[in-house]
This record gives C-alpha cells, structure tokens and sequence, in this order.
C-alpha cells in the first residue's frame, strides 16, 4: 500500500538567461536561478514549496544557426560533467529547502562518449543527490547541435540499456512519481507517452521555446501541444522556458516565457505569457490525480489499441546510427544532411506529395540548395569552419 502524499506547491522558474562564452556566464546563470528559487520558496511559504522546474539551457545557454552559429568546439567548451561542481550549488539548495530540482538542456560531456555533448535533463532529490538524468530524444536536425542517442543508438544501448525505462527514466519519490522531457521531446507523442508507459504522475519539462516554433498565439503551438501530452498521459506537466535571453544576435524575447503548469485532465493551472523573468506555482495533488485514474469513462490509457499502429513503429523514418562514436557532429549543417534521407523516404512512399511540377525524386536536392545558399551567405558553418 502506497504512503498518502499530501498537496505541495510546484514552481516553474522563468529566468533571464546568457548565452555563456565564458565559465563567469555560466556562473551567473547559475546564481540568477538560485535566487529566483530563494524568492519562490520565501513567497510561496504556506503551502511548501517541494518540485522546482528550471527551463531547457538555463546553464549555458545555446546557439542556433545563423550568426554566432557555434560550433562542436565551442559547446565542448562550455560542457560540464554531472555530478559537478555546478549542480552541487542546486544540490545545496535542493537540501537547505527539501526540495525536488529538475533542469534540462545542460550541455554535457559524459566519459563513456567523450567526443560530444549531450542535452541532459535531471532531478535532484532532497537529498542533494541526482535521481535521475536523461539525455534529450527528439533533437531537431535543423536547429540542435547536441546528440541524440538515437544519433548513436547502438553504441548508446550497448551501454545505457535497450528498454524504455532505461531510456525514459521514471523514479518514484515522496512527492510522486517523477520524469522528465525536453523542449521538441514534446513536440510529438511519443516521449511523454514512453513517460506514461513507465508510470509517471509529474513530467518535469525544461524547454528554450522560441517564437517561431509557435510560443505565443495566435499559434500558441507551446500551450495546445503541451495541454494535450498532459491529458493523454493523465499526469501533471511543468514547463518552464526562458524569460529572457542575452546573445549579440537574439532578440531580447527570442524564448518568450509562457511557462506553465498544466494538470493531469489537461487543464492549465498556471501561465507566464509573456517574455520576462516570472516565478509561477500551483498545487500538485497526487492524490487525486490516482483517484481521478480509477475512473474508466475518458480514461486515456484504458482504450489503448496498440495492435493496430505496430506498422508506423516497424518501418523507421529517421535513420539511426548517423553520429557513432568517433564521428560527432561538427555542425548544423552535417546534421541537417541526415534529412534529406527523411524526405526521400515520406515522398517515396507517398505520404508527402510533392508541390505542383516537381517529382518525388528532386525532394532532397530542394533541401541541397538551401544548404548550399546558407553556406555561402555564412548563415550555416561549412564543415572545415
């Protein structure tokens, strides 16, 4: 019999944040979030604070391409380990206040793949200690440097593990059962429904969601497809995005805000809609979310027919194995390559249809030329840059 878990405060931090070039950004990243978290906790005293959510890049920040594209190097310099020195601090408050801290996007090196970083999210616990990391699924070729492990799968799985909880990670704690996925992992169902699959009550969703990808409305991209993971998966999500960002290049709310929480019927709790520092909280009922479970009319994982979509999994669409070890990706443009693959494949087959006097077969060179056009305007690095 499972232990009762009264109501907590979450608290979703929407931070400034400094696209780092030096250890000092990192530093002060770092030290904006924990005061962030200090005026949470202080002001939401009534009902303890026990999860803190803090977006996707907090730590580092990120580029993307364009001017002041960074390189494989440029990251490798910036990367941390995990454990380190930098979450020690969030550790620390993790144990001065009792609380659960999750983040994601830190650009990290990992010893068993020392060649390239990783876009890591993790929890730490009370007790100062990581229970949990996970290394970011879905990276968008276009505008991710990082890799994934499906860009290794094999060399990954030889050594992290071959089944979905090893790869979706959940941990059942005190305040509930606890995961996490980043930024485009929420793009698409499959992340948070493998989360669902493995149990979760909270995911934990650190993101850098810019504007274009459809943040604010009249799209409002962000709130629609986030709303509908929760209900689909009946389990609560805090998503935390920057407030605003500082890089020569972007505008001032490149990432603008529109954090949230939403609860496990898909309802939005709480929002930030706006690009700006914000702090925002809600109750976290974990008990009624079990109980709000035992219901079958409109129970979302009740009707599951999984029988009928096993073809969509067998056939893969994004190749694997692109990056093995040894041969990380160098830049943008090295990853952008691996889609023309994807789009030979969606218009071989005919589920894409190509536009008015074009034939499946030129897709891809469409991809090449645009390529080729940002390499010479300088808006994508060249391989030997």
């Amino acid at each position: 019999m499972s232990e009762k878990i009264e109501k907590y405060t979450g608290m979703v931090i929407q931070p400034a944040v400094t696209v780092a070039k030096s250890r000092k950004d990192i530093r002060n990243n770092l030290e904006r979030v924990c005061k962030l978290i200090d005026f949470g906790v202080g002001y939401f005293w009534e009902r303890p604070v026990r999860l803190v959510v803090l977006p996707e890049y907090f730590l580092q920040g990120v580029t993307t391409p364009g001017k002041g594209e960074a390189g494989l190097k440029a990251f490798m310099d910036m990367a941390i380990t995990i454990p380190g020195p930098e979450l020690d601090v969030l550790s620390s408050k993790a144990k001065d206040y009792n609380l659960f801290i999750s983040g994601g996007g830190v650009i990290e090196q990992i010893p068993e793949f020392p060649d390239r970083w990783f876009n890591t999210a993790f929890i730490i616990g009370p007790s100062g200690d990581v229970i949990l990391k996970y290394h970011k699924w879905h990276i968008p070729a276009s505008i991710g440097l990082g890799t994934s492990p499906h860009d290794m799968l094999d060399d990954y799985t030889r050594v992290f593990g071959n089944n979905i909880r090893q790869r979706f990670p959940v941990v059942d704690t005190e305040i509930g059962k606890l995961g996490t996925m980043t930024c485009h992992d929420g793009a698409t169902p499959e992340v948070s429904r493998a989360l669902g699959y493995n149990g979760v009550e909270v995911i934990c969703h650190p993101t850098a969601m810019q504007e274009v990808e459809g943040t604010s409305p009249p799209w409002d991209f962000w709130t629609f497809t986030r709303r509908t993971r929760a209900h689909d998966n009946m389990c609560y999500i805090l998503g935390s995005n920057w407030g605003t960002v500082k890089h020569e290049y972007y505008p001032k709310g490149f990432c603008p805000g529109h954090s949230l929480i939403v609860d496990y019927t898909g309802m939005l709790l709480r929002q930030a809609p706006y690009p700006e520092e914000q702090v925002i909280t809600a109750t976290i009922d974990i008990e009624s979310l079990r109980e709000h479970r035992t219901i079958i009319n409109h129970n979302m994982w009740i009707d599951i027919r999984t029988e009928g979509f096993r073809e969509i999994y067998e056939n893969p669409i994004y190749p694997p194995n692109r990056f093995p070890s040894g041969h990380p990706p160098k830049n943008q443009a090295e990853k952008v390559e691996t889609t023309k693959t994807v789009l030979n494949t969606l218009y071989q087959r005919g589920q894409f249809v190509p536009p008015h006097g074009m034939n499946p077969d030129e897709m891809p060179g469409v991809l090449d030329q645009r390529i080729q056009r940002a390499q010479s305007q300088g808006t994508l690095l060249k391989d030997d840059e």
